[in-house]
């Protein structure tokens, strides 16, 4: 396998783990489950314009969308970009609203800062590919 074949096969992995885990996140704990953190995140947003599950069930599509176009658009920067702002800001969020979840294990900290690194990394994959 030659080195931009490599970098082509890593990329793709990235992609996937990251599409898997948005569409996990959207549709198990939002969409099929409504988990009770969802309802009391929202509930400590103070948004009041719509009623909480439907606010649950939207974000999780949002987030299933979100994973698909990992699939699609392989090549975009853009996306892991977005990601690595998001995972951030969830990690604020979280701290926030949920700060002992942070001496769990497997908990959002850690989850969060894997997601953004793979795209850290991707970017720097796609970068590479690209003054192959």
């Amino acid at each position: 396998m030659n080195p931009l074949q490599a970098i082509s096969h890593a990329l793709l992995s990235i992609q996937i783990t990251l599409a898997v885990l948005w569409i996990y996140q959207g549709l198990v704990p939002k969409v099929i489950y409504k988990v009770i953190e969802e309802q009391q995140f929202w509930e400590f947003t103070g948004i009041q314009f719509l009623n909480i599950p439907s606010l649950i069930q939207l974000s999780g599509v949002g987030e299933i969308i979100f994973g698909i176009l990992f699939l699609i658009f392989r090549q975009s920067k853009v996306l892991h970009y977005l990601n690595i702002m998001a995972m951030l800001f969830f990690i604020v969020v979280v701290g926030v609203v949920y700060p002992h979840y942070f001496v769990q294990g497997f908990n959002p900290f850690i989850m969060n800062t894997a997601m953004a690194a793979l795209s850290i990394v991707a970017l720097q994959l796609l970068d590479t590919a690209k003054h192959s």
